[in-house]
């Protein structure tokens, strides 16, 4: 099978991946900082050991501001209701992602105030490129405006955002910036410096190339949201409150150990050689998108001018996207077809109610994957079907 859908996870992982999961599978079973013999120490020191890595490449206050969840789902569930109270307005994107628009729709019916628009959040206009404006974002601002949500790059056109110009449009009104770099981590330069972040949340499983099941929400300086589950710690266990102390405060329960074991072999091995996979996932997506360009009946979607990433979604104008993605996986092609969990940037393309085919390159794509791939969408979408 050729993987395509690296946008969803990335496949297959590293080596080292399976074997620091499988080592602590295997040689260390304790439940980390819930004892003081040796194997839950040296569980907790592998936990400590990837969240000072993350730290540094992401440029933390310090290693307890980086907080590991299950997903990035959870990650921004935890960043936007931990921050929000009644009556606070958001500023996001049509860009965004449903573990943005969802949340954000809760919360206005959670609290019943009709302070969201029906997708769940103040849009800001996009350009005609796809990028948000820092003029339109800033129009957008009123005194009740609490929190910026921004998706650094979308997971349906790959369009990046340039939100370090974003940054420094909300910095005179103190609005603070939560990025959702879910298809940025690990590939490109992602941290709170570079990006003028607040919160950064991120996925372990993707660009990280880290296991299913891991999540990282890096805070800055004086960002505290509420924590949305509580329980134990292993820490003040005398007290039936909370710890206030990072990461404690947001890390309740038995840790993922396997997972955290193998993000952090993953991200070693991502962040060590960031540039040379953005140089090497760019090159492949750019010569996907010419190839799919030059068919007939197809539109490939995000304009041609706008930075991306390494996703590349396409619409058949005369095939059904599900049909042609069910096609290419007879053909032994893994593409995702349909809205991407992303509804809001495909009703702003006009691909609502078709949806579309994503194919998403990753590290263990080659040339010859690309031009594949193009050939079976011509064969599949021939002079019958175009």
């Amino acid at each position: 099978m050729i993987y395509l859908d690296n946008a969803a996870t990335s496949f297959p992982k590293p080596p080292m991946v399976v074997r620091a999961m499988a080592g602590t599978l295997q040689k260390l079973g304790g439940n980390p900082g819930r004892s003081g013999h040796a194997l839950s120490l040296c569980g907790g020191r592998i936990i400590q050991r990837c969240r000072e890595l993350l730290a540094e490449a992401f440029d933390a206050p310090a290693p307890e501001n980086v907080i590991f969840f299950p997903s990035c789902t959870e990650a921004l569930n935890t960043a936007i209701r931990g921050t929000l109270c009644e009556g606070d307005e958001v500023i996001c994107s049509h860009a965004e992602h449903n573990a943005v628009m969802r949340v954000l729709m809760f919360v206005s019916l959670l609290i019943m105030r009709t302070m969201l628009q029906p997708e769940g959040a103040v849009n800001v206009l996009l350009r005609n490129l796809g990028l948000i404006a820092p003029e339109a974002l800033t129009a957008a601002i009123t005194p009740r405006t609490a929190l910026c949500v921004i998706c650094h790059a979308s997971n349906v056109t790959g369009v990046v955002q340039p939100v370090q110009q974003l940054s420094r449009a909300l910095k005179p009104y103190g609005v603070p910036l939560l990025v959702d770099a879910a298809q940025t981590a690990g590939i490109l330069d992602v941290s709170l410096s570079s990006l003028g972040a607040d919160m950064i949340a991120m996925p372990g499983h993707k660009g990280l190339l880290g296991p299913h099941g891991t999540g990282v929400l890096v805070l800055g300086r004086g960002m505290l949201p509420r924590p949305l589950v509580v329980g134990g710690t292993g820490s003040q266990s005398e007290s039936m409150i909370q710890p206030k102390q990072l990461p404690d405060r947001y890390e309740s329960g038995t840790a993922n150990l396997p997972g955290i074991a193998g993000l952090l072999a993953g991200a070693r091995f991502a962040l060590s050689h960031r540039e040379e996979i953005e140089q090497y996932e760019d090159s492949l997506a750019r010569d996907l998108r010419m190839r799919l360009s030059a068919l007939r009946g197809v539109r490939v979607l995000g304009h041609p001018a706008a930075p991306k990433v390494g996703v590349v979604s396409f619409v058949p104008t005369a095939m059904d996207a599900g049909e042609l993605c069910d096609a290419l996986a007879r053909d032994g092609f893994a593409l995702r077809a349909g809205l991407h969990c992303a509804p809001s940037v495909h009703q702003w393309l006009g691909t609502l109610h078709t949806g579309a085919c994503r194919a998403s390159v990753g590290i263990y794509n080659t040339e010859t994957d690309i031009e594949a791939l193009a050939r079976a969408v011509g064969r599949l979408l021939g002079p019958d079907r175009a």
